[in-house]
């Protein structure tokens, strides 16, 4: 009962702020998908001859040393949200945490736009087997990161700068449980990337290599 209302009170309190950031990272993915139109043909060329290496190294099992892989996914995750928990102890950093989640969104936005716009219903499928499976995990974590982040910013405001009353040590000690949380759960998609996302591309990259071709 206790933690029921815990969660009522976390999110009458920050209700504002996901919707907030949500918007951004929406706009960002809108405005990714919009920039494949804004390609030049030379552009999207070299693109596609970037994929099809890729579809090629896919196929033939090129990524298979799932180690390197785990480390490679892990510490690109795990990046995003340091840079994100180091903002959020800096006042000045609230509106870089925002330009990140807007520039997560445009990566998923353009990445998505140029399969789908490239390839129709296979580059659809490679999408839905290579971006969305982890990113349904990946997203939540950067976003509830950087609502608390934001969140422990504005309380440093009020704290330091406006002489409110309140402990310092409590909101500090959550944020930094948040991050850790998010943490371990990028482990877990970084597992997936390095186990699971190579063999389910491979069923899909055969019809993308012809397209490609």
């Amino acid at each position: 009962m206790k933690r029921n209302r815990s969660l009522q009170l976390y999110m009458k309190e920050h209700l504002s702020l996901y919707i907030f950031v949500g918007v951004i990272f929406i706009t960002g993915v809108v405005f990714g998908a919009v920039m494949v139109g804004a390609l030049s043909p030379e552009q999207k060329q070299e693109i596609l001859r970037y994929l099809s290496n890729f579809f090629s190294s896919v196929e033939q099992g090129v990524f298979t040393d799932v180690k390197s892989s785990f480390q490679q996914s892990f510490a690109l995750h795990i990046k995003w949200i340091l840079i994100i928990w180091v903002l959020g102890m800096s006042v000045i950093g609230l509106p870089l945490i925002l330009i990140l989640d807007f520039l997560k969104g445009a990566l998923i936005g353009f990445s998505v736009g140029y399969l789908v716009g490239q390839f129709s219903w296979p580059g659809l499928y490679f999408a839905l087997v290579s971006v969305a499976p982890q990113n349904l995990i990946i997203i939540p974590a950067l976003l509830i990161c950087s609502v608390t982040a934001i969140a422990f910013s504005i309380h440093l405001v009020k704290h330091r700068f406006m002489a409110r009353k309140g402990t310092f040590y409590e909101p500090f000690m959550r944020y930094c449980g948040t991050v850790l949380v998010s943490g371990i759960l990028l482990a877990g998609v970084a597992l997936f990337e390095a186990y699971v996302s190579p063999v389910m591309m491979k069923w899909v990259t055969p019809m993308l290599i012809t397209i490609a071709s």
